[in-house]
C-alpha cells in the first residue's frame, strides 16, 4: 500500500506508540517494533477501525495492568509484568495480524475476515480486563470447569464481576466496528465472540495451563483463535438466515 497525505495521522500514531511505550517502559523495543508490524498490517486492511481497535486495547490493557498494582502485590497477584515483550504482543494481536494479511490477499471475503479480526481483539480485551480487575473486584472466585470456589488470580478461576468487565471490554470493541460497519447483528457477533474467546482462555488455562502443558501467551493466542472461529461460524449462520 503507497502511503498517502491522509495515512500521516495514523503514520504519527504508529510512530509515537513505538517511542511511548518503549520510553515508558511498557513495551520492549522489540516488543514495540512488533506492535508496529501489526498495527501497520492492521490499518493496510482495516483502515481506522483496525488501528483504533488495536489502540484501545494497548491503553486499556496498559491502564488495566498497572491498576490496583499496589492491592494486587498484597493479595500477592501482580499480575502481567508492566513490560511486555514480542511474544506477548503476538499472543494478543497475532490472530488479528494473521486476518489482516488474508484481507490484503482475498478482498472479496473482507466482510467476514473484519468480523473475525474484530472478534479477536474483542476477545483479548475482555481476556486482559476480566483478569487483570476480575482480581481486584470480585468476590467469589469459582473454577470455570468444576464450578466450586477456587482460589482468586489462578489459571481458569473467574468472578461474576471480572466477567462482566470482560464483556464491556468486548462491547468496546464491538463499539468500535460498529461506528464505522454499522449496528447490524454483527456487532452482537463481536461480542460473543469476545466473551467466547474470555471464557477459553478460563477454561484451557484450567485444563491445560496449569499442569504446565501450555504457556500463558500460547493460552491467549489460542482463545483469540477460538474467538475468530466462534465469530465465522456465528457470521456464517446469520448470512443464512
Amino acid at each position: 500500500m503507497i502511503l498517502q497525505l491522509n495515512d500521516l495521522p495514523v503514520v504519527l500514531l504508529l510512530i509515537a506508540g513505538v517511542v511511548f511505550s518503549i520510553y515508558a517502559k511498557k513495551l520492549t523495543p522489540a516488543a514495540a517494533f512488533t506492535g508496529l508490524i501489526c498495527g501497520s498490517l492492521l490499518y493496510a486492511a482495516a483502515g481506522y477501525p483496525g488501528i483504533l481497535m488495536l489502540t484501545v486495547f494497548f491503553l486499556a490493557g496498559t491502564i488495566a495492568t498497572t491498576w490496583g498494582r499496589r492491592k494486587k502485590e498484597l493479595l500477592d497477584k501482580p499480575g502481567d509484568h508492566i513490560q511486555r515483550n514480542a511474544w506477548q504482543v503476538l499472543a494478543n494481536a497475532g490472530m488479528a495480524t494473521l486476518i489482516a494479511v488474508l484481507m490484503l490477499l482475498f478482498p472479496a471475503y473482507h466482510s467476514i475476515l473484519l468480523v473475525m479480526l474484530s472478534g479477536t481483539i474483542a476477545s483479548a480485551m475482555a481476556d486482559t480486563l476480566s483478569s487483570e480487575l476480575g482480581v481486584l473486584y470480585g468476590s467469589n472466585f469459582y473454577n470455570c470447569i468444576s464450578w466450586k470456589k477456587d482460589e482468586r488470580g489462578l489459571d481458569g478461576v473467574i468472578s461474576l464481576e471480572g466477567t462482566l468487565i470482560g464483556a464491556a471490554g468486548a462491547m468496546l470493541i464491538a463499539l468500535i466496528y460498529a461506528l464505522s460497519n454499522g449496528f447490524t447483528i454483527s456487532f452482537l457477533i463481536v461480542v460473543i465472540a469476545g466473551i467466547a474467546g474470555n471464557y477459553s482462555d478460563s477454561f484451557v488455562g484450567a485444563s491445560l495451563e496449569r499442569k504446565g502443558l501450555l504457556s500463558n501467551d500460547q493460552v491467549n493466542f489460542i482463545s483469540t483463535a477460538f474467538a475468530a472461529v466462534v465469530a465465522a461460524v456465528f457470521f456464517m449462520l446469520f448470512s443464512l438466515v
